[in-house]
């Protein structure tokens, strides 16, 4: 999908949302789309193209942009994310980008190292800082877990704020469209602490069906991920995200949300309640 509108719009009137295919970026092209706003999907198939691992046409997805929604894939904390920042900052300002709007990792030291490189732009800045979603058990890794009745992870007993990506891109989307929200951090939460034994029990009550947890060591998880024939970044990704960020350090609720949206978040129990009424979580044959 490419909701870039007419050619005629004036010069940098544009807002592109890189990784714009993805849970949140499709989230947040809907809503610019609802409202109007002249929007660029960033992605591999969009048109311009955009890919991280290519530079050459970074130029082009960037011709005619004022605002910009910023996700690195797969992540910020990835070796290279930090060069590949700098340079689209530079890139960025060179178009003469008005506001970057970019998704952080709550708990991540090599995350915040981009972000000071955003901060440090001269550009209008707003950072989203999140940690795990509600949805990477309907849409993303842990799907088929669920689906199968066994969450396998090697999480132990650390408790998560799950925040619903829902939230996440109506933070993005005021960042983006309002400028009440330059310079501020957001680190954006679900309201409440859930261990993956609690995801477990939430959604066996939301599905009518069992579904556990179990704890398994990282290495077993690792090796497994390889098996599958996981790619080797993701294997280190997600090796990273539960040997080092699921480690406590996010084991608070945050405020993000509420401060930039003046609501609540939504709560697990409610993302649980709405894709069980869906066929998404569907028991395995």
């Amino acid at each position: 999908m490419n909701t870039e509108m007419n050619s005629t719009a004036a010069s940098n009137d544009l807002t592109l949302v890189l990784a714009g295919t993805g849970k949140i970026g499709r989230r947040i092209v809907a809503r610019l789309a609802e409202r109007g706003i002249p929007t660029r999907v960033g992605s591999r198939s969009g048109t311009p193209s955009f890919d991280w691992d290519d530079r050459e046409g970074w130029d082009a997805a960037l011709d005619g942009v004022a605002t910009a929604y910023v996700s690195y894939v797969p992540d910020l904390a990835v070796p290279g994310a930090t060069d590949a920042i700098r340079v689209f900052v530079e890139k960025a300002k060179r178009h003469c980008v008005r506001r970057l709007v970019l998704l952080s990792g709550r708990g991540e030291e090599e995350a915040q190292a981009c972000e000071r490189i955003v901060q440090a732009s001269g550009l209008e800045w707003t950072v989203i800082r999140a940690s795990w979603f509600d949805q990477n058990f309907s849409e993303g890794e842990f799907l088929g877990m669920v689906r199968s009745g066994a969450i396998t992870l090697p999480a132990g007993d650390i408790p998560e704020p799950f925040v619903d990506v829902n939230d996440i891109a109506d933070v993005a989307v005021a960042a983006l469209t309002e400028d009440r929200h330059t310079g501020e951090i957001y680190e954006v939460s679900g309201p409440r602490l859930l261990t993956f034994a609690d995801v477990a029990e939430e959604l066996s009550h939301a599905t009518g069906r069992e579904i556990r947890y179990i704890d398994i060591p990282h290495e077993a998880f690792t090796d497994g991920l390889r098996q599958s024939g996981a790619p080797e970044e993701m294997v280190w990704l997600l090796g990273y995200l539960f040997s080092t960020v699921l480690d406590g350090r996010n084991a608070s609720v945050s405020d993000g949300v509420q401060r930039a949206l003046g609501r609540e978040p939504a709560d697990f129990s409610d993302f649980a309640r709405r894709i069980a009424a869906t066929d998404v979580w569907k028991a395995a044959a």
